[in-house]
């Protein structure tokens, strides 16, 4: 990681920015860029700094949507010291997102050295992609998109929370495809289930972010370059975030399924050649 320079930060940083929040795999897409760099994606350091500059674009997140997640700590805060304001849907829904955050802080810490190790390799990524690709079709096949935000319950969020599990065990599945995906099966409509996964992702990136900072520092990873690619990671993705919410009102997935299953073909091309290593 010593090695790591500015220029690879930045490269990292937009990878980073441009796919966490499009259904196309972030941890894909830096496992392949990272082999290109000839970094070894299964390195402590490496796998740090990939967690770390998430809170980039993370942090794009908690700009993008300050006001409502101003409204919703006000509300459950008020909640929890006053009975007679618990009736409030957002006290309720900040529970509902700590509920819905448990299934993957308890399956990241249980199984951090199998995510760091055995399923950090391209071939992982390259059947993860093609299994994350048959799970969104599958959604938009039997999607009934007529429940809005104001619909959302207790049952919708501990569902799309636990679907992060999938992306967290399989690198290429895709965190947002899964949750948003999951959303869709639930009923919800494209923009409320793209909702819901943004806001769930804030703790959960958030925690493995900062969970890995030690790491990070503690693995070698040079603090310019990490600073860098953060600061990249947070620009990019919040110019995606504001330009996803705009096409998902209007367009299903089926051009990121493409996508997805092209990146899956070539990635095992260019491994089963031996261009790139596994």
């Amino acid at each position: 990681m010593n090695g790591l320079g500015i220029g690879d930060a930045v490269l990292l940083g937009i990878v980073e920015g441009i796919t966490e929040f499009l259904p196309v795999s972030s941890t894909a897409h830096l496992k392949i860029t990272e082999s290109a760099l000839g970094l070894s994606t299964d390195d402590a350091g490496v796998v740090a700094f990939t967690a770390v500059i998430q809170v980039g674009a993370i942090a794009a997140v908690l700009v993008y949507f300050a006001r409502d997640i101003a409204r919703i700590v006000t509300a459950w805060t008020r909640g929890v010291l006053h009975s007679r304001h618990r009736e409030d849907r957002d006290y309720r829904f900040g529970w509902w997102v700590i509920a819905a955050t448990l299934p993957i802080v308890a399956v990241g810490l249980a199984a951090k050295p199998l995510i760091e190790g055995r399923l950090a390799g391209l071939w992982v990524v390259v059947a993860s992609l093609l299994a994350g690709s048959a799970f969104m079709w599958w959604s938009e096949r039997h999607a009934r998109l007529d429940r809005d935000e104001q619909a959302v319950t207790l049952g919708d969020a501990v569902a799309v929370g636990s679907s992060q599990v999938l992306a967290l065990l399989l690198p290429g599945f895709s965190r947002s495809g899964a949750t948003i995906s999951t959303g869709l099966l639930r009923g919800l409509d494209r923009v409320a289930a793209t909702r819901l996964s943004f806001f769930l992702s804030i703790p959960a990136l958030t925690g493995a972010g900062l969970y890995e900072l030690k790491d990070a520092v503690g693995a070698g990873a040079p603090a310019g370059p990490r600073l860098v690619g953060t600061l990249v990671s947070f620009g990019v993705a919040y110019g995606v975030i504001a330009w996803l919410l705009r096409f998902v009102a209007h367009h299903g997935f089926g051009r990121f399924i493409a996508y997805r299953i092209v990146l899956a073909l070539v990635l095992a091309g260019l491994l089963a050649s031996g261009h790139l290593a596994a």
